[in-house]
């Protein structure tokens, strides 16, 4: 009796361990793909392909820290729309997109070293940085045989100009504005400019451009130096000796923040005149410093992006403040609508990964960004970056003007 009671247990357990594998064997389904939007015979599925790691390198600590951030947001705030509409489909495959950022402290070599890493254990097929000094550390290895796309939040034009492939620069170039700033700040204050821009590759090489334009157009330089925003924090000297040469104009710039804080103390120090501000520096994000727009009267730079009449732009603010809390910069703005560009092009190239097919059809992500994410008006994609219109903008009695240029 004992022994069949067993032998029934025993037989019972075995039809149970096969029941459940019968289970487990029609309940499974591949983890890697789900049926197509369309219709059809019913077996067509796109297949989730994975994730397509972007990568980002730039200051987000030190003085600079606030800029880098804005940068940072933009490029993170494009990539959770497109993964939240549910990727971006590529040669029938759906990828989603995954932003690894690293620290560069402002730092041409941190950027280079950065780069490397983000290929290295991320292989990364484009990476941001928004400094030229980092564009340029990233040139001299992004064709060499771990290929990739630089991400070039820079509007200087040598990042174009060297004829590197594979380097998107984002804003418009800076020398399209030396003719609207000599000619507004000319005409308004006078002729004598004292340069103090920031020390930065990129300060330094927009003050090779503007000082041979400046004295062509008739004017003087009487004052040239440079400060180290990851160093000083107090002007004081400097805008004082700037000032004994009694100049009209002051030419100053680098990120927002400490780019206020020289022209409030110039304006603490006596100084009347005018200012041309380098097109990283933002009116708006300097008001938070100065307090007002009536310390800047007389500024001339690039227009806020929340004073643009793009349609797309209010929506873009909306969410933007939602999620950061503060008003969007251009700083947010390139970044964001670039990552859009540049989930078009994968889309137009059929590759996620091959960058040379991606940079072909670089034209094709311009044309193709919803008119939702529009927040610029870009048009073309030649010489190396997005070309549009340029907005330029003054301070006149404490608000903002446009400025039109021919």
């Amino acid at each position: 009796m004992k022994r069949m009671k067993s032998l029934l247990m025993l037989g019972f357990i075995f039809v149970m361990i096969f029941s459940l594998a019968a289970c487990n064997s029609t309940s499974e389904k591949p983890a890697n793909t789900k049926p197509s939007a369309g219709g059809g015979g019913g077996d067509t599925k796109t297949e989730e392909a994975g994730t397509v790691n972007i990568g980002y390198t730039g200051p987000l600590s030190g003085p600079a820290a606030f800029y880098g951030e804005r940068t940072l947001n933009g490029l993170k705030m494009a990539v959770e729309e497109i993964n939240g509409a549910g990727g971006i489909e590529v040669a029938g495959k759906k990828y989603k997109f995954n932003v690894v950022s690293l620290d560069d402290k402002y730092l041409p070599n941190e950027a280079g070293a950065n780069a490397k890493r983000l290929l290295q254990e991320n292989k990364t097929p484009i990476i941001f940085t928004p400094h030229s000094g980092g564009v340029f550390a990233l040139q001299v290895f992004n064709k060499q045989s771990d290929k990739f796309i630089i991400g070039a939040y820079t509007s200087e034009p040598k990042v174009s100009d060297v004829g590197n492939e594979l380097t998107v620069r984002i804003p418009p170039r800076y020398d399209g504005y030396l003719k609207p700033f000599t000619e507004y700040s000319m005409e308004k204050f006078g002729k004598k400019i004292a340069f103090l821009p920031t020390a930065s590759q990129y300060g330094k090489d927009w003050a090779g451009h503007l000082k041979p334009f400046w004295e062509k157009a008739g004017g003087k330089v009487v004052f040239e130096s440079a400060i180290d925003f990851s160093k000083e924090t107090d002007f004081f000297t400097l805008v004082t000796n700037a000032l004994k040469e009694k100049p009209d104009v002051l030419f100053i710039g680098g990120p927002s923040e400490p780019t206020a804080k020289v022209a409030k103390q110039a304006r603490e120090l006596g100084f009347k005149g005018g200012f041309i501000v380098m097109d990283q520096a933002k009116f708006d994000e300097m008001k938070a410093v100065t307090g007002s727009y009536d310390l800047l009267n007389g500024a001339i730079g690039v227009m806020p992006l929340q004073h643009s009449d793009s349609p797309a732009v209010p929506d873009f603010l909306k969410k933007y403040q939602e999620k950061y809390k503060e008003i969007p910069g251009s700083e947010a703005g390139l970044n964001y609508i670039g990552m859009h560009m540049f989930a078009e092009a994968m889309k137009a190239a059929g590759s996620v990964d091959d960058v040379d097919k991606i940079i072909g059809a670089m034209q094709k992500g311009v044309e193709n960004i919803p008119d939702n994410v529009r927040i610029y008006e870009f048009n073309k994609f030649t010489g190396g970056g997005f070309d549009g219109d340029l907005e330029v903008a003054a301070i006149e009695d404490g608000k903002i003007v446009p400025i039109k240029i021919k």
